[in-house]
């Protein structure tokens, strides 16, 4: 993004253990560095289980849109986890 951003926000997102902090600082990593022509995303570490997610932008309509498409993520990495947890979900079988 040229110029400068004038509107931003953070999304933090405290997860339950380390373990799922790193995944989904890791999944949501390569969607941070795609070029993005008015909005622009950073994947940061808060604490030890918190991952933070540092959306700027040019205008508040691609603002809007880099924020519901970061939650959409962390609903579909949440979702995720769920599933995976699940007792009939264990890879040793």
């Amino acid at each position: 993004m040229t110029g400068s951003a004038v509107w931003s926000g953070i999304i933090v997102c405290r997860c339950p253990t380390l373990e799922m902090a790193d995944r989904l600082a890791r999944s949501l990593g390569p969607e941070a560095v795609r070029e993005v022509p008015r909005a622009r995303a950073q994947i940061e570490r808060g604490t030890a289980t918190e991952v933070r997610i540092r959306l700027s932008a040019r205008d508040t309509g691609a603002l809007r849109a880099a924020v519901q498409t970061y939650l959409g993520w962390l609903r579909l990495a949440e979702a995720t986890e769920a599933v995976a947890s699940l007792p009939d979900n264990d890879p040793a079988g």
